[in-house]
């Protein structure tokens, strides 16, 4: 699967040719899910301005056309949901990546509690419980727009620092009501999203969750609480654990290593029984196959690979000696054995 990868070249979430050709060159290069990037269910859920959203009903169009043509290169069109929370209304990375002030064009960012994400930015907006609901209503909107746009798989971004990560974590969440303070009670915004967005999301179709497995940080969040979440998503009818790490913390310190998350996503597959993907600094056929035979995850995400080479698949089949199927059009650029 090709993971889910902010490209920041929207306006107002909108969609464009890049997108288009960045998505679909994936599905012709063998890709058997292409998830579109994070992809925001309301305009103060982006990260930064320049972030794609389905907050608009115009936005169908050209994300319709995008899911078309991967369809029809024998992949599957996945989109991921989000809201950024506290890091909300930040700059795009080559753009400075810093909080944008309201003067500026930022906008307020809404977080479980009134905690920066780090020192020198506003603090976030604390949700209240009309709050709540809007966010649970907003992502079950974009998951009603992502069915009629023609996507298939349906992935939750509840990872990386950003808004759902937030109420898990110890770390940006103090409240001392329903959605503060066991571990029931911080995963329960989640809870409440799934159970909504099932109203909306096709059955049959897979629903993924992407959660960071740990936040990297003593008294944060941690593998123990990610097995347990896992489980309850089990019992909730979730089909896949995508199992990525960090993000909710400066102070997060990460011991980056080929494959460095896989650890996470076996002990939540074999502790729980339910699906995973791996995904972090996996490059090589042979390393992507090694964690499938193992018994670490039912499916390979892979990011920066993928922006390296959008064939990859086509390539590790010919290395795995696989016959994989090109495209008619690249047929007499194959490889022969």
């Amino acid at each position: 699967m090709v993971s889910p990868m902010c490209q920041y070249s929207s306006v107002d979430g909108f969609a464009s040719d890049w997108h288009l050709v960045h998505l679909g060159s994936r599905a012709v290069g063998g890709a058997a899910i292409v998830m579109q990037e994070a992809t925001a269910v309301s305009p103060e859920g982006r990260i930064s301005p320049d972030d794609m959203g389905i907050y608009h009903e115009e936005h169908k169009t050209k994300l319709s056309q995008i899911t078309r043509f991967i369809a029809e290169q024998g992949s599957v069109p996945g989109i991921q949901l989000a809201h950024a929370g506290r890091k909300a209304s930040h700059a795009s990375p080559w753009k400075g990546g810093k909080q944008i002030k309201k003067d500026m064009g930022g906008w307020p960012a809404v977080a479980p509690s009134a905690i920066a994400f780090s020192e020198g930015e506003d603090h976030p907006l604390e949700l209240d419980k009309n709050g709540i609901k809007k966010i649970i209503d907003d992502f079950t909107a974009a998951a009603k727009r992502a069915l009629e746009s023609g996507y298939r798989v349906l992935e939750i971004h509840a990872a990386h620092g950003y808004l759902l990560h937030e109420f898990f974590s110890p770390l940006s969440n103090r409240r001392n009501d329903e959605y503060g303070g066991s571990l029931q009670n911080r995963t329960r915004i989640l809870m409440e999203i799934i159970d909504s967005i099932k109203n909306e999301w096709r059955p049959g179709y897979p629903l993924f969750v992407r959660i960071s497995a740990t936040d990297w940080v003593e008294g944060g969040w941690d593998i123990d609480e990610a097995v347990e979440l896992a489980r309850q998503l089990k019992a909730r009818g979730v089909d896949l654990v995508d199992c990525s790490s960090g993000g909710n913390s400066p102070q997060q310190k990460i011991p980056v290593s080929p494959g460095y998350q896989v650890p996470f996503s076996g002990r939540i597959r074999n502790e729980t029984g339910i699906l995973t993907g791996a995904v972090g600094l996996i490059s090589t056929a042979a390393q992507a196959e090694e964690i499938l035979a193992s018994g670490q995850a039912d499916i390979i995400i892979m990011a920066r690979e993928f922006l390296r080479d959008p064939y990859f698949p086509l390539h590790a089949a010919l290395e795995l000696h696989e016959d994989l199927h090109w495209p008619l059009q690249y047929e007499r650029g194959k490889p022969r054995h």
